[in-house]
């Protein structure tokens, strides 16, 4: 234990001057039922005289770092976090690790890494016991290779594999809206499954109680897992036209935007064109609020809630548009995610009516 303590203190003399001051330290220790009635204000372990023994000075991980059973140490960490320990941040957990038998040094190092974390946070993405906030948190402070483990569908789809829609080029065709060259490789059309995507953000055709449903949305509920109905729950509904957002659990998505769009019984009217705008404008700005800069739709409201694809792409593609003229730096790609042909041909019809490209100096002799 005192060659552990040694190496903690040699750790606490390169702390800024913001740590907590040594007294703080060793009555976090204390709290921790570890005893230093070897420690003085004028020992050399807190710094008055560099240590003369080598043991005494920097110990090497390899050297000090004891095996110690996962899962007691898990057990005792996530009591931790509810006891005085816990509350007395992470100074309270080296002690705790100490008390468990793990080398300073060791525990240290794994406050860095996130290991301690992933000790202390069992993750089961199938049951909907534990804390929600504490597994959203752990699964959004892992990398992209860590959080593969955890991914419920069996395979997914990277950003990179998804081509950005390019233009045909030369169009003398009329357009809605000027070239925007600062758009290009923003848009990509995706024919297959939403859940699948690795991507930052997915919208999630929702209904106003956010506790799953048909379609798009129970393939949502189904991938992520029970976590994410738990979460949704916190959020008592949602308005049609609104847009919230969750984690993403089981799902190669790190969030899921849900969002409720208007139901069309006959014509369209300008509230529903209303309505679905704001669906598609609250979800961008949801994403680029929480930093998502790749998002994917799906088709929203085109399925059971009636409003016909040939006009809803409209709604979409011009909402888009506008959003991102103004804000194109904060996203580097919206998806439109088709499942079926009939919408991916709308999709590609219209596209170069909102995002055209330049026309070719042929082009532009015809209408002089």
């Amino acid at each position: 234990m005192a060659l552990q303590t040694s190496a903690l203190f040699s750790y606490f003399k390169v702390l800024p001057r913001t740590a907590a001051p040594l007294p703080r330290v060793r009555a976090d220790f204390q709290a921790a039922g570890v005893k230093f009635k070897h420690l003085t204000p004028g020992s050399p372990q807190l710094g008055a005289k560099p240590a003369t023994s080598p043991d005494r000075g920097h110990v090497t991980v390899a050297r000090r770092a004891e095996k110690f059973s996962a899962a007691a140490a898990a057990a005792a960490l996530r009591k931790s976090s509810q006891g005085k320990w816990g509350r007395r941040g992470w100074l309270g957990k080296v002690a705790l690790g100490a008390a468990l038998g793990v080398s300073t040094v060791a525990v240290v190092q794994s406050l860095h890494t996130g290991t301690l974390a992933a000790m202390a946070h069992e993750v089961n993405l199938n049951s909907a016991k534990g804390n929600w906030k504490e597994t959203k948190d752990f699964l959004l402070n892992l990398s992209v290779e860590k959080r593969r483990h955890y991914y419920k569908s069996p395979k997914f789809v990277q950003l990179s594999e998804i081509p950005a829609w390019t233009p045909t080029a030369g169009g003398s065709e009329p357009t809605l809206y000027q070239r925007n060259e600062k758009l290009d490789q923003k848009i990509s059309i995706y024919n297959g499954d939403i859940t699948t995507l690795e991507i930052d953000a997915i919208v999630n055709a929702a209904n106003n109680t956010l506790l799953g449903g048909g379609g798009v949305d129970g393939a949502i509920h189904r991938v992520a897992g029970p976590m994410l109905k738990k979460e949704c729950e916190s959020l008592h509904g949602c308005e049609t036209g609104e847009a919230k957002i969750t984690g993403g659990y089981g799902l190669p998505a790190k969030y899921v935007i849900h969002t409720v769009g208007p139901i069309v019984h006959g014509r369209v009217g300008e509230q529903e064109k209303t309505a679905l705008r704001s669906c598609y404008k609250n979800s961008l700005k949801t994403a680029t609020e929480n930093a998502a800069r790749s998002v994917a739709f799906p088709c929203i409201s085109t399925g059971i809630y009636g409003y016909p694809p040939e006009q809803a792409v409209h709604e979409a593609l011009a909402t888009v548009r506008e959003y991102l003229d103004a804000h194109h730096d904060k996203l580097d790609r919206v998806i439109f995610c088709v499942f079926l042909p009939k919408d991916k041909k709308e999709y590609e019809q219209n596209l170069p009516l909102y995002f055209p490209a330049a026309p070719t100096e042929a082009a532009l002799k015809s209408k002089l």
